[in-house]
């Protein structure tokens, strides 16, 4: 869906030298950013600068092809120009009504010789960063292409501070913990997966990722002799071929997101910015919110005197929690690590006779899909990818048919051109049977939900599940995620675990895991947090009668606004978001304490009135306990909060 007004129109662009281009010059709007680039001795480079400050210095542009590398002797031609501003609206998203603004060139460059390729550079450069991507033109004997590599060069100036996920390698569900270093101290020839983050002397933040990811390989980073260059993830069993296609093509979008205020980033756009609209004409039927997901507590009903498992009273027990609190999904996953189709696998990996579209015996899903409707819950299902795929099309009709609203697409850990036009597949199909998708052990997001709103979120990172058999994701890890992960789009995260204790009292458990950080942390989590399809996964005794469980009960996925009202990278983040004209406010920290002031400037005129969850003083031995109170306020005041070590705090703002 679209409502837009739109502006193109022709701008100056500088250029110097108009046979053969030497320097082809464009500003944002607002003429902070700017990105050069030029020709020197046969070599396309390129540059950017921020408020005069260079930070990526002469980066060459190379494409490797079998028969040819695309690097020396190459012409720039005439460029086109254009501005854009229009407003479009996104279904799922951190704001509602987007403005997109950017000033565009678009120039060829050619390569001189016998055989030479025309490949276009096209550049969008926006208040909050810039982007370019390569476009492949159909050319007499040239109707399709193999790319061998593609070496984008980042030539960071001076040492930044880079924060980043290191990978092993290519075949990866993205998840680990995220290290701080110098450029320098990078080890050469390793993965970084993107986004990753660039601090600058004057507090001037960089962050390097893709976006409108189609038709091609995912990309990560890598030093090589002090330059940061791009490798794109091979296709199976082999390591030469990056990217097969027919002419015309085009690469992902290469995005730099750029300011001196780290908030800015988390703010920015730019993402579904450069991907298409809407391509679902009828969207009534794409309903984010919340979902159960009993794997994570290990399927316990420790409430009742139903015997768990795969069955309708198990999944009826969760329903009837869902319809008594108003969350609007419950999942339907697996029970002592078996699935609830038909599968002959282990450890979820499927089987030879694996069959999706067979539930267990005993499980009706149509009868409990009717019970679900009845109650106003709507089902979802687990499935394996490589179950899911070979009877995409039976499987999606039938689900359909049974009333199933969604499913978690789990465990493709791979982002190379056919992983990625598989997960394209999915979700095009998807939505073609109004089925809404969440990916998991996935590749980042790169805007594709402006395009098929029906994705509602990605994993993709480190999370909450991990507290099943590690103590990897404290506090100290959540607070990277804002910074790095969520600048791509919306992060799964395995949220609602209200069960925390002490660090001297946490052990691992695969059954009833624990947490590490407090409740007001986790319900802060909700706010802080990008996701359009938020978990409650522990059990429904876990969450009724527990203090925060209204907030979490209460707060949107979606957002008509997101405002950073304070941010310090790896120490807190304070995020406001608006729905309707209701403001939700959420605080992470690490692991230290500290006494914040948390100005209330983002709210318009007016009177206001807060309910205000904050960590209580005993959260050190009671981590679980919080404070509660309401107050009234106006854009004018600014609160003092006490936020414990591992805590957060959250409110609740309505006008009066």
């Amino acid at each position: 869906m679209k409502r837009s007004i739109s502006l193109l129109f022709l701008f100056t662009t500088t250029v110097l030298f108009s046979f053969g281009q030497k320097n082809i010059m464009v500003r944002s709007p607002d003429g902070n950013i700017l990105c050069n680039f030029s020709n020197n001795k046969g070599k396309v480079y390129y540059q950017v600068l921020y408020k005069k400050h260079l930070l990526i210095d002469n980066s060459p542009i190379i494409l490797r092809f079998p028969d040819a590398i695309f690097e020396n002797n190459l012409v720039i031609g005439i460029p086109e120009n254009r501005q854009g501003d229009e407003v479009y609206e996104l279904v799922v998203g951190k704001a509602r009504f987007v403005r997109d603004h950017y000033r565009e060139v678009s120039f060829p460059v050619t390569q001189s010789g016998p055989g030479g390729k025309l490949i276009k550079i096209r550049v969008r450069v926006f208040d909050d960063g810039l982007a370019f991507r390569y476009e492949f033109p159909k050319q007499k004997n040239w109707n399709s292409f193999v790319l061998s590599d593609e070496e984008t060069s980042f030539r960071m100036t001076g040492d930044p501070i880079v924060r980043g996920l290191f990978l092993p390698n290519y075949t990866t569900s993205h998840e680990g913990k995220y290290s701080t270093l110098p450029l320098s101290a990078m080890k050469e020839d390793t993965l970084m997966d993107m986004p990753a983050l660039f601090e600058f002397p004057n507090h001037i933040y960089l962050a390097i990722t893709e976006a409108k990811l189609i038709d091609y390989a995912g990309m990560y980073l890598s030093r090589h002799r002090n330059v940061l260059r791009s490798r794109l993830s091979p296709l199976p069993n082999q390591n030469e071929i990056k990217v097969k296609a027919y002419l015309p093509h085009t690469s992902p979008w290469r995005v730099l997101l750029i300011s001196d205020r780290v908030g800015s980033l988390i703010e920015s756009n730019i993402i579904t910015d450069l991907n298409d609209s809407c391509k679902i004409k009828d969207i009534s039927w794409i309903k984010p919110g919340k979902t159960t997901f009993p794997w994570w507590n290990g399927n316990v009903v420790p409430d009742t005197l139903n015997a768990p498992g795969i069955n309708f009273v198990t999944q009826q027990y969760y329903i009837d929690f869902c319809a008594r609190n108003a969350l609007e999904y419950h999942s339907v996953v697996e029970y002592g690590l078996r699935q609830w189709y038909v599968d002959d696998g282990v450890n979820f990996q499927p089987g030879l006779h694996s069959d999706v579209t067979t539930p267990v015996p005993g499980l009706n899903m149509k009868e409990v899909c009717d019970y679900a409707k009845s109650k106003g819950v709507g089902v979802r299902v687990w499935v394996h990818w490589a179950a899911l795929y070979p009877k995409l099309d039976t499987a999606f009709a039938l689900f359909e048919q049974w009333g199933i609203k969604g499913m978690m697409v789990d465990f493709m850990d791979r982002d190379d051109q056919e992983m990625v036009n598989i997960q394209n597949e999915i979700l095009q199909k998807a939505a073609a049977h109004h089925l809404h998708i969440q990916f998991h052990g996935a590749y980042k997001n790169t805007g594709l939900s402006r395009t098929f709103p029906n994705e509602f979120t990605r994993e993709g990172t480190l999370n909450y599940e991990t507290n099943k058999w590690s103590k990897d994701a404290d506090a100290d890890h959540d607070i990277y995620m804002p910074f790095t992960r969520m600048l791509a789009g919306s992060t799964d995260y395995h949220l609602g675990g209200f069960r925390a204790v002490p660090d001297s009292l946490y052990v691992i458990q695969f059954t009833r895991p624990l947490m590490m950080s407090t409740r007001c942390h986790m319900l802060a989590m909700y706010a802080v947090l990008e996701n359009y399809l938020g978990m409650v996964c522990d059990y429904p005794s876990a969450y009724e009668g527990q203090p925060g469980f209204e907030f979490l009960k209460e707060i949107p996925t979606v957002w008509d606004e997101t405002k950073v009202v304070d941010a310090k990278v790896g120490q807190y983040v304070i995020i406001a978001r608006r729905k309707n004209k209701d403001w939700w406010v959420g605080m992470i920290t690490n692991r230290e304490a500290r006494q914040v002031s948390v100005p209330m400037r983002f709210l318009p005129e007016g009177n206001y009135q807060a309910v205000i969850y904050t960590d209580a003083r005993d959260v050190g031995q009671f981590p679980n306990h919080l404070n509660k109170e309401t107050r009234s306020l106006t854009k004018k005041d600014s609160l003092n909060i006490y936020v414990a070590g591992s805590g957060g705090f959250v409110m609740h703002i309505k006008g009066l």
